[in-house]
């Protein structure tokens, strides 16, 4: 049995799909949590307070020292997150009894590796961190860390996927099906922590060597980063690639507060909670803050020469949708909308965006702009991580003062391309007509009738702006009828299809659910 069994031809891509929609279930949740810890951490900070006398308010102290508490909690258990929703996000069926056996199963496994090292004696008394050791579910074990919950995720899916229809002799019946999944993934995960506690020192040196090339490449290796980056955003793929900067070695590690921190994201948290805290992690600046100067900047002046370059009697009809698009870049991040806009009638243009992107990581590590995020780069993460942490420690000046250059950079050459080459971005098309507006009940039925029918539909999901679904046969997917309901972009490979609609995804989703279902 493949471990990602998908459709009819097993592709490739559409296994990718499946597991980069997985992890958006875990990495959903990271927004609200950072915007707690954000808000409650800074101001009930010692030196927010000394600012601004007028917050230092014992039962005002209170309150944003319980917000703080609460979105603290969630990324000092991300690996256990990401354990039950990779797996329940992987599985199709049954999804309570895998997320209850993802708790047991990284339970097992950590307290297999604690019992391991108590009888070795390697288990630390003192200076946890210092041999790569650290707490899990108040679990004393390895720092395996977000790839240790990945793991188990995985782990748990695949089993649950070759044993839930498990039929066990008759006096035995009671452990069938379901109730056998959590029986051998509990036997599985003491074999898992056995094995992480060999292997797992091991390998974390080869991460800290890997990260370590990664850092030795300087600003090019960030330029490349930002790139590529950039151009996984095209298949969805792009959080598969930054999860294990943002969240595991790779990204670096510090030590906060005697404990062992690893990853871009986690490190940023624990030292925003950290009053002592003088100057941002510099890991920041090449994973994370240069996201700032083109969502909030770069994507502006592509939206503003598209407008302009418009034929003068259609910019009336794209300009409202150039701009929703390019304030949903500036205030949330959220870029699919406006980068869809140019991806299929334009490819070298979101080449050249990619390019411009990496260079606006580059440039963010050459000032060293230290700005943290929770999952994207708009103007509420700028103002909560930037602005309010101050300029001393996060150099937020530098974003306008490269972004405003960084508008001008995407404005002109945009403008210069899509007339020299004749691109047809909106507005410049031949015959443009006004779009039709659907109700939901339309709009489902054509999202339907474009995927080739309910029969020919065998999964279906959705991540921030896109439906994420796999088919029988992409053969008979209709890009015409899909994009007259609405999509602003479609990308089809093997089984595997993705849809942009923008932020009003979750509600198209909702409303598939309820005809397919």
């Amino acid at each position: 049995m493949k471990i990602f069994s998908l459709g009819q031809d097993g592709s490739f891509f559409a296994m990718l799909q499946r597991f980069g929609k997985a992890l958006m279930l875990p990495i959903a949740i990271l927004p609200a949590a950072g915007l707690l810890l954000g808000i409650g951490g800074t101001l009930s900070n010692p030196n927010t307070l000394q600012a601004f006398d007028f917050l230092n308010i014992r039962w005002l102290q209170i309150i944003f020292m319980l917000i703080s508490s609460a979105g603290s909690i969630v990324f000092d258990n991300l690996p256990v997150l990401f354990a039950v929703g990779l797996s329940t996000g992987l599985a199709r069926k049954d999804k309570g009894t895998v997320g209850l056996t993802a708790i047991l199963s990284m339970l097992i496994m950590n307290a297999t590796i604690h019992t391991a090292l108590k009888i070795t004696g390697k288990l630390a008394e003192e200076n946890m961190s210092g041999v790569g050791q650290g707490m899990c579910l108040g679990i004393q074990t390895l720092e395996t860390g977000v790839f240790g919950g990945m793991l188990v995720g995985i782990m748990v899916y695949w089993f649950h996927e070759k044993f839930y229809r498990t039929e066990l002799p008759l006096y035995l019946g009671f452990f069938s099906g379901s109730r056998f999944v959590p029986i051998i993934c509990a036997l599985e995960s003491i074999c898992l922590g056995v094995s992480l506690y060999v292997i797992w020192p091991g390998f974390q040196l080869i991460i800290l060597e890997y990260g370590g090339l990664f850092k030795d490449t300087g600003y090019i290796g960030t330029l490349i980063y930002g790139f590529l980056l950039r151009m996984l955003g095209i298949f969805g793929l792009h959080h598969i690639f930054y999860l294990p900067f943002w969240t595991t070695g790779l990204g670096g590690s510090e030590i906060i507060n005697g404990q062992l921190i690893e990853g871009t994201q986690r490190i940023f948290f624990a030292q925003l909670s950290d009053p002592s805290t003088v100057k941002y992690y510099e890991g920041i600046s090449r994973f994370m803050s240069g996201r700032f100067i083109t969502m909030m900047f770069g994507l502006l002046g592509a939206a503003f020469a598209m407008y302009k370059t418009a034929k003068p009697q259609n910019k009336k009809i794209v300009g409202g949708m150039l701009f929703s698009a390019a304030l949903t870049s500036f205030l949330t991040g959220i870029t699919e909308p406006l980068e869809f806009s140019f991806l299929f009638v334009a490819p070298m243009l979101y080449v050249l965006h990619a390019f411009f992107d990496g260079c606006a990581f580059m440039m963010a590590h050459i000032f060293q702009i230290t700005i943290g995020q929770t999952f994207s780069g708009g103007l509420i993460d700028f103002i909560l991580f930037g602005i309010l942490q101050g300029e001393d420690k996060t150099n937020w000046i530098y974003v306008p003062l490269i972004g405003v250059p960084w508008f001008f950079l995407y404005y002109f050459s945009f403008k210069f391309l899509i007339e020299k080459y004749d691109y047809k971005t909106p507005g410049r098309e031949d015959n443009l007509l006004e779009e039709k507006v659907l109700s939901d009940a339309e709009q489902t039925q054509l999202i339907i009738k474009g995927l080739g029918g309910k029969e020919n539909i065998v999964d279906c999901d959705s991540c921030i702006t896109r439906l994420r679904v796999t088919v029988k046969d992409s053969s008979v997917v209709d890009e015409k009828i899909l994009t007259s309901s609405g999509a602003q972009g479609i990308l089809t490979q093997g089984v595997g299809v993705q849809i942009v609609y923008g932020l009003q995804v979750t509600k198209i989703k909702a409303n598939l659910d309820e005809v397919l279902k």
